[in-house]
């Protein structure tokens, strides 16, 4: 967009109020004025005063209605509340330090001591131990025994002034005040300091709307200045050139707007190595697994977004890594309960569903052991957790020997299987990644492995494939791994990039898998400490019919609550990392873009 000068600023406004450009930073930088860095310290202002504002909030506030115009006097108001109230604090301690310097002498009107060294009297106060307490001094000073703390010994000495005292002691300096005066200026102090507080937390709930309303207001006007400065002068400083991004879909809205102005402007697609703004683009269930894919990186723009591919993995992650039904239950119960009585909105809204989704991800993979607070339901003979025990869990009732069949072995399997799926599946992903950044030659090398894997796999499988079928499809994807690795290189060096390739796939691809092993552990390990807690409350009980009961609830509610909230950090966390190292990486998954932010009206 090429803007005359004099129509830069009033061009901004209406590109403010159309909301959809992300406007590019010049390559020259962004010019810090005087004006900006004054706009930076009022910010700084505005957030530290909020900070310490919303310590004097009460739990559930009335807040009064911002009033963006009076910001500014709401803010020297607080600052100078704060500023009293550090002043007072201050005083406060030098007061209690002399108050704890005169509280061994006691209580005494240091009046009558000038009035003694008028009428020709010196008092002296030291300070010495109970073995460097000379008794002479009694005779030679009228030394006088005040106050004795351990081996500490406070005395006096009353002499006519023009007598030289020497004592090898340690003289005391002591306020000019009484103890009592002392402890009244205290009160008085904490007296204000509290009648500050008062007024805080009036001002609070009055006035703190209002500054978050002058924070806002304040950073919409420092973006306004940053773009202002990120227009580069041309044409001899009468023309103005802005660069930004806008979404395709917002595209029709921004050209009406531009073509009702006197400039020039230009649309064009982006180029490779453009440095475009990223915005998610999907929807329903993949939307809620957003959060966690911003947490690494966003992807960039001409790369896949994964997050519609992690998404389910993730899901199964959580449920098998936390392996409770009781615990899925707790989570689902609680975020229907907010949704049902709307008590989230915005952004929250969905990190609740997504805590709704791993619960209910939970309840069906704790299905698999039967699992719940650490009992095993498939023991309770229920007709249908029977069926369901027998026909889907890994719990099925043995007929021979009429017992349960252990579940780990095949939890075991289970991790082991959905880590190599979840890898496989990140290479071919990588094959469509390669293809759509540089062309599908350069993705030969990553499909020969996913041929030579998937014949590996299935001859394991179908032992009765024909030994050449499988001979030729080990040959096509070698050509891939060792010829067709670098497009255009030197054969000889693609065959050495090759046997590199291989090396760290065959060390690295074993370490992934392995990783995966850590959903059976998590799991195996949670429902070892629910099972412990479950006979901690009933062994530990005292015989009481009514303590016993009360003992035995307490400990079962404290119990799971401290193990459910060690596992939920735990199976958020691991499906993380198995997510960001492993997947991200089989996948060619490279990140780093920057997020769409549009050039907006925000209050």
């Amino acid at each position: 967009m090429l803007v005359y000068h004099k129509d830069y600023r009033d061009f901004l406004v209406k590109l403010r109020d159309a909301g959809v450009v992300h406007v590019s930073e010049r390559k020259s930088g962004v010019a810090e004025t005087p004006e900006l860095q004054d706009m930076l310290q009022l910010s700084n202002r505005y957030l530290r005063i909020i900070k310490n504002v919303e310590r004097f909030l009460p739990e559930k506030p009335q807040l009064a209605a911002a009033v963006t115009d009076k910001a500014p006097a709401a803010l020297d108001k607080a600052e100078t509340m704060f500023t009293e109230i550090e002043r007072l604090k201050q005083q406060l301690q030098l007061i209690e330090k002399d108050i704890t310097s005169l509280a061994i002498w006691g209580d005494f009107d240091y009046t009558l001591i000038e009035k003694l060294s008028n009428a020709g009297y010196a008092i002296n106060f030291f300070q010495t131990t109970v073995k460097g307490f000379n008794p002479e001094w009694s005779n030679l000073y009228n030394a006088i025994i005040v106050n004795q703390t351990g081996s500490k010994l406070c005395f006096v000495t009353v002499t006519h002034t023009d007598v030289v005292v020497d004592i090898d002691a340690e003289t005391a300096k002591l306020p000019s005040a009484s103890l009592s005066g002392l402890k009244a200026e205290a009160d008085s102090t904490k007296a204000a300091i509290a009648t500050i507080e008062e007024n805080l937390r009036t001002f609070a709930v009055a006035d703190i709307e209002t500054l978050r309303a002058g924070h806002a207001s304040l950073q919409q006007n420092m973006e306004f200045s940053k773009v202002m400065l990120n227009g580069e002068k041309v044409s001899g400083d009468k023309l103005l050139l802005l660069e930004g991004w806008v979404p395709e879909q917002e595209k029709e809205s921004l050209v009406q707007m531009l073509d009702g102005e006197s400039l020039f402007y230009e649309l064009d697609r982006p180029q490779p190595g453009d440095d475009v703004p990223i915005r998610f683009n999907n929807n329903g269930f993949f939307r809620l697994f957003e959060p966690i894919c911003e947490l690494y990186m966003l992807p960039k723009y001409n790369e896949l977004d994964l997050t519609p591919f992690f998404a389910p993995f993730y899901m199964i992650f959580f449920g098998l890594c936390l392996g409770d039904m009781g615990y899925g239950l707790v989570m689902s119960l609680v975020s229907i309960a907010l949704l049902a009585g709307k008590k989230v909105s915005g952004s929250m809204k969905g990190y609740v569903n997504l805590v709704l989704t791993l619960g209910l991800s939970t309840m069906l993979c704790g299905s698999l052991t039967g699992t719940f607070f650490g009992f095993n339901l498939y023991e309770w003979n229920i007709p249908l957790l029977d069926w369901w025990r027998d026909h889907v869990s890994f719990s099925a009732m043995n007929p021979e020997t009429g017992k349960l069949n252990d579940p780990n072995p095949m939890l075991f399997n289970l991790s082991l299987i959905l880590g190599g799926i979840q890898i496989f599946y990140g290479m071919i992903i990588k094959v469509v990644n390669i293809t759509i950044q540089t062309g599908f030659k350069y993705a030969l090398s990553t499909l020969g492995w996913l041929i030579i894997l998937f014949t590996a796999v299935v001859s394991m499988l179908v032992p009765s494939i024909p030994v050449t079928v499988t001979y030729v499809l080990y040959g096509i994807g070698a050509v891939g791994v060792f010829l067709l690795n670098s497009p255009g290189q030197n054969p000889i060096l693609n065959i050495g990039l090759g046997l590199w390739d291989t090396y760290n796939m065959v060390t690295g691809l074993l370490g992934d898998i392995l990783s995966y092993v850590r959903l059976f552990a998590l799991g195996l390990s949670g429902g070892i400490l629910a099972m412990v807690f479950n006979s901690l409350a009933t062994g530990m009980s005292p015989d009481n019919a009514i303590l016993g009961p009360v003992v035995t609830v307490l400990i079962f509610v404290i119990g799971h609550f401290i193990n459910m909230f060690m596992n939920v950090l735990g199976a958020l966390v691991h499906p993380m990392r198995l997510t960001f190292v492993e997947f991200f990486k089989n996948s060619g998954y490279e990140g780093g873009g920057k997020a769409y932010k549009p050039f907006k009206q925000t209050i």
